[in-house]
């Protein structure tokens, strides 16, 4: 007996083979009648028939658009509850709102005029062509006006790139932290008492006791601590750091307008500051309607989605067959909260090192015969640092 997915292919392939025949079939009834009532008259009916066809298509088609987006505006478009939740975002979300306010003017404009232009000069017996090879002033017009709206859509562009992108001052108080891909998971870093995350080498990655690579002649390394979920306070800017072991990953939180590509070799960085807490954002949820119903459909009586909402990193990078696991609980929490989850946090040094790895493992340029197969002016932090190789990370002060 053949499998269910063997017959389900059967299937689809008859039903294509069926459509086949059946449009075959009208074609030649439609060549027959032809024939019968005359070519003539027939191709006025045909245009006539598909040139109405074209203008209950485009009303279909508006409404379907205009509907859909409407529906799903504050579930799927980042509407109604689903603001962003950092405070870059809401210029991203004007950027994007801009545009979508010219190119709609442009989408409705031009499906009308596809439309109605096919409908009015249609092919009728008896009608004149006139050959209209071109008009200057209809030229510049059409020229001219999205010239305009695209260089300002560019300049807004490049304003709103250029503050979203700037990277932080040596003074600023921020909290960095780091994000590693791997195929499949991310790897969190945060620093310790120090404020300051230790430097790396991947030639000192030791698959199962050191992951990241971590330098523990470092003593800024010592009490870095790698985490199973991001936790960051309301209202204080953080900078990632982001890179990959493997292959290109990305390092994508939709909630915050944040998404950069995490590359091997190449560190990257994004700066936001979050400024609604996770249990704030569940309470705007809480207000619309598509958000209180229950999360398990198969279990009418158990939470609902807005109490079981949290905010989330994905990667947005398609990575191999485990990309769909590639995510951690992002939780926003208050200032005393976040401080005191961090000082419950122990060290990579105190779970994964401190007595139970041979000395002198993880030195690669201090002590060891590593250090002859290493340039001696090459230290590990140029090696990881999104900034110049001579300057300390920014929360190094």
């Amino acid at each position: 007996m053949p499998k269910i997915s063997e017959m389900t292919s059967l299937i689809i392939l008859l039903s294509v083979v069926l459509l086949v025949v059946v449009a075959v079939q009208i074609g030649r009834i439609s060549e027959l009648s032809s024939k019968i009532r005359g070519e003539e008259e027939a191709l006025d009916e045909s245009n006539r028939f598909h040139a109405s066809f074209g203008l209950y298509f485009l009303a279909a088609f508006m409404i379907f658009c205009v509907g859909s987006a409407w529906y799903y505006r504050n579930y799927m478009l980042g509407y109604g509850p689903l603001k962003s939740a950092s405070v870059h975002g809401e210029s991203i979300q004007f950027l994007f709102n801009t545009t979508l306010f010219f190119t709609g003017i442009v989408f409705v404009l031009t499906h009308i005029a596809l439309f109605w232009f096919a409908y009015k000069y249609r092919a009728q017996k008896g009608r004149n062509v006139l050959f209209l090879p071109h008009d200057n002033k209809l030229e510049v017009i059409w020229t001219a006006i999205p010239a305009v709206v695209m260089c300002g859509l560019v300049v807004g562009g490049l304003v709103v790139w250029n503050d979203v992108m700037a990277d932080v001052s040596d003074t600023e108080d921020v909290i960095e932290i780091e994000a590693t891909g791997e195929q499949y998971l991310w790897s969190i870093r945060y620093p310790g008492a120090d404020n300051a995350l230790g430097t790396k080498y991947f030639r000192n990655i030791v698959p199962g006791k050191n992951n990241l690579g971590i330098d523990y002649n470092d003593p800024k390394s010592l009490d870095d601590a790698i985490v199973d979920e991001i936790v960051l306070p309301k209202g204080k800017k953080v900078r990632v750091r982001i890179t990959a072991k493997d292959v290109l990953h990305n390092f994508y939180l939709p909630h915050f307008q944040v998404k950069m590509d995490a590359i091997p070799g190449l560190p990257t960085y994004f700066v936001f500051t979050p400024k609604m807490t996770t249990e704030e954002y569940r309470m705007e949820l809480k207000k619309y309607p598509e958000y209180n119903v229950p999360a398990d459909p198969n279990d009418l009586t158990g939470a609902k989605k807005w109490e079981v909402f949290n905010y989330e990193l994905a990667c947005a990078e398609l990575c191999g067959k485990g990309h769909f696991s590639m995510r951690k609980i992002v939780k926003i929490v208050s200032d005393e909260e976040y401080k005191k989850w961090l000082g419950a946090q122990k060290s990579a040094f105190e779970t994964d090192v401190q007595g139970k790895i041979e000395p002198g493992v993880f030195t690669w340029y201090k002590g060891t015969a590593a250090a002859a197969t290493q340039p001696a002016a090459v230290e590990p932090a140029a090696m990881d640092s999104t900034k110049a190789p001579v300057k300390e990370s920014p929360t190094g002060k």
